[in-house]
């Protein structure tokens, strides 16, 4: 049970998080039309709510598409994309920093074959693997969760992230684009 305190640290964490985020009212703010409007509003004091917004949100389970469909939606697909790197990688190097803090490296207690293994693989090409997850799962928070657990360094992460985030925002950046023109929406 000593072995799992950590870990069980972190889950209490998440559920007084989500309790705290829910009972404050801080999930209206979490909405394509909030976003939208605190970057028309200022585009200076929107970036820095954005990536607070982010941040918080990556905390809270809460994917980073709907921050870029925002972004996209509010300044435009290339300018968007950039606002939208720029919030994932301090959400994903806070959240590493805050959940490392309480967790440390947790996973590595785990003593289960298949976590071991999958543990082994990233020790041997920590920056290939991480680019490779930033790509296909590109901030999700239960990733950003594993990744802070798994005792990989913070320059590893950080570089994994700055290299994997690139293609899968320029990406939905093009889609949330082509998205917004198909359908109208209004002021794009």
């Amino acid at each position: 049970m000593k072995r799992f305190k950590r870990l069980f640290a972190v889950l209490a964490f998440l559920g007084l998080l989500l309790a705290l985020f829910q009972l404050s009212g801080l999930r209206d703010n979490f909405s394509l039309a909030f976003l939208h409007q605190k970057f028309l509003d200022n585009e200076a004091s929107g970036l820095l709510i954005f990536i607070a917004l982010f941040a918080l949100g990556n905390l809270v389970q809460i994917p980073g598409w709907i921050f870029l469909a925002a972004a996209v939606l509010a300044l435009g697909e290339a300018w968007g994309g950039v606002a939208t790197y720029l919030a994932a990688v301090v959400s994903c190097a806070f959240t590493f920093w805050l959940i490392r803090l309480l967790g440390g490296d947790a996973l590595r207690q785990i003593k289960g074959r298949w976590v071991q293994g999958v543990l082994a693989q990233l020790d041997a090409r920590p920056v290939a693997g991480i680019v490779l997850l930033r790509t296909l799962l590109q901030t999700a928070p239960a990733l950003n969760y594993a990744l802070a657990m798994s005792g990989v360094r913070f320059r590893d992460y950080l570089l994994g992230t700055l290299l994997g985030l690139p293609l899968p925002i320029a990406l939905y950046c093009v889609f949330f684009d082509y998205l917004a023109r198909v359908l109208k929406v209004p002021g794009y």
